[in-house]
């Protein structure tokens, strides 16, 4: 019985699942390092399937567990470079220009932004590697920023050993039920999304309620010309004439 029909037992895999199988079955570990590293350059790509199907291979010979945890980590760093190499290419110029032609967007934010990775860039790097979502889009403000390219790749290689790591063991050690892994690890990728969704609806709100009120704020503060007025009862200048 082959991968797929063993599967097939359980989980009855069908479309991207299925695929996933066969390129594993026909390639083993760097068929399962190319799809990571697609799946780094394509976030919609769910790392929390390929990664439990590798260690599932793995448990059925198609190759070793070391190799699993080898070539998905290779594939991660594959494609984390290539989109470093695309934020280094659009460079900090070309970042501020387009974000200057966002709507709701100012430079100052990008500003700030680049003043906390300054700061904070390599357990942005480390940890980003570890939650969904924010794994491959951390690749592009270190390439905008010019980080050092062997800083960022230890700490992606790091990241992404132990993110994969957890991954393939737990589909190795389920064999036939990895699904379980995909769907446990579905719902802490929902939560993220939730919480990113909620994040940017929050941003957006305060945003427009700041650029509402710096009008009135802008009123309230203009300086106002005063003239004063000439009392009725004010003495006046008599002119003497001459003659």
């Amino acid at each position: 019985m082959d991968l797929t029909t063993q599967a097939a037992t359980s989980a009855e895999p069908t479309g991207f699942t299925a695929w996933v199988i066969s390129v594993m079955e026909a390639l083993g570990g760097p068929g399962a390092g190319a799809i990571v590293a697609l799946e780094n350059l394509f976030p919609p790509i769910p790392s929390e399937v390929i990664l439990p199907l590798a260690g599932f291979a793995a448990s059925q010979g198609n190759m070793t567990i070391f190799s699993a945890v080898l070539w998905t980590t290779l594939g991660s760093l594959i494609g984390a470079l290539a989109l470093y190499g695309i934020g280094a290419t659009l460079g900090r110029d070309r970042t501020r220009a387009i974000a200057a032609k966002l709507p709701l967007v100012k430079i100052a934010d990008i500003d700030r932004t680049e003043a906390w990775f300054a700061k904070h860039g390599v357990k942005a790097v480390f940890f980003g590697r570890m939650i969904p979502l924010f794994r491959s889009f951390i690749s592009l403000p270190a390439g905008v920023e010019r980080m050092r390219l062997s800083t960022f790749a230890l700490f992606t290689t790091l990241g992404s050993l132990i993110w994969n790591t957890v991954f393939v063991i737990a589909g190795y050690l389920l064999g036939e039920s990895w699904y379980l892994v995909e769907q446990y690890a579905g719902l802490f990728s929902k939560a993220v999304l939730v919480l990113a969704v909620l994040a940017v609806i929050a941003f957006v709100a305060v945003r427009i309620r700041n650029n509402r009120r710096e009008p009135e704020a802008a009123a309230e503060e203009a300086p106002t010309v005063q003239f004063a007025r000439i009392s009725a009862e004010a003495p006046t200048e008599k002119i003497h004439r001459l003659r």
